[in-house]
C-alpha cells in the first residue's frame, strides 16, 4: 500500500515539473531566434558590408564575414523571457506587430517591438537597453531586419573617462 502511495506522489509530482517546464512562454523566444540566425547565417556564409562609427569617425569594411555569435550578442543578451520578469513587462499586440515595455526602469531592456508578416515571421525586431548607476551609464538602441541589415547604436557615459558613441551597421 506505501508502495502504491509512494509511486502516485512521484507521479504526480513529475506530472507537475513537466507541465512547468513545457508551459507557454509569456514573451517572444529572442535568444532562441537569434541562435537560429546565427546559424542560419554560418550556415549560408552570409556576407556584410559593415560600417563601424566610433565618436564620428567612420571604418567601412566591405564584404566581410562576421562571427555571427559576436555580431548579433547584444540582440540575443536582451531577451526578457525569464519566469521571474513574467510580471515586468506590459504587452501589447495587434495584428503585426508585438511590443513589450518594461514596467520597472531597472530593466535593461526598456522595449522591444517585434513586427512580423501575416504569416507570423518576423520582419523587424527593435529594442532599446538602458543601464546606470552613480558611475555609468549607457543607452542601446538595436535594430534587426533579416536578409537586410542589423544596427547597433550605443552612447555611454563614464564618470572618469567621458562619452563615448558608437554606431555599427552592417547591410546583407
Amino acid at each position: 500500500m506505501i508502495g502504491k502511495k509512494l509511486l502516485l506522489v512521484c507521479f504526480v509530482l513529475a506530472s507537475c515539473q513537466e507541465a512547468e517546464q513545457v508551459g507557454e512562454s509569456r514573451f517572444q523566444d529572442i535568444r532562441g531566434f537569434f541562435d537560429k540566425e546565427v546559424k542560419r547565417l554560418e550556415k549560408q556564409k552570409i556576407t556584410v558590408d559593415k560600417i563601424v562609427r566610433r565618436n564620428g569617425i567612420s571604418e567601412r569594411q566591405e564584404n566581410i564575414s562576421p562571427v555571427w555569435n559576436t555580431e548579433l550578442s547584444l540582440f540575443s543578451e536582451s531577451d526578457i523571457n525569464k519566469p521571474a520578469w513574467r510580471e515586468s513587462y506590459r504587452v501589447h499586440k495587434d495584428s503585426t506587430i508585438i511590443s513589450y515595455t518594461a514596467l520597472d526602469n531597472k530593466r535593461r531592456t526598456r522595449a522591444i517591438r517585434i513586427k512580423t508578416n501575416k504569416m507570423g515571421k518576423l520582419i523587424e525586431l527593435a529594442v532599446v537597453n538602458r543601464t546606470s548607476n552613480y558611475l555609468y551609464s549607457s543607452s542601446e538602441e538595436l535594430l534587426y531586419i533579416p536578409d537586410s541589415l542589423y544596427r547597433i547604436i550605443k552612447m555611454q557615459n563614464v564618470i572618469l573617462l567621458g562619452k563615448n558613441s558608437y554606431e555599427i551597421t552592417g547591410v546583407f
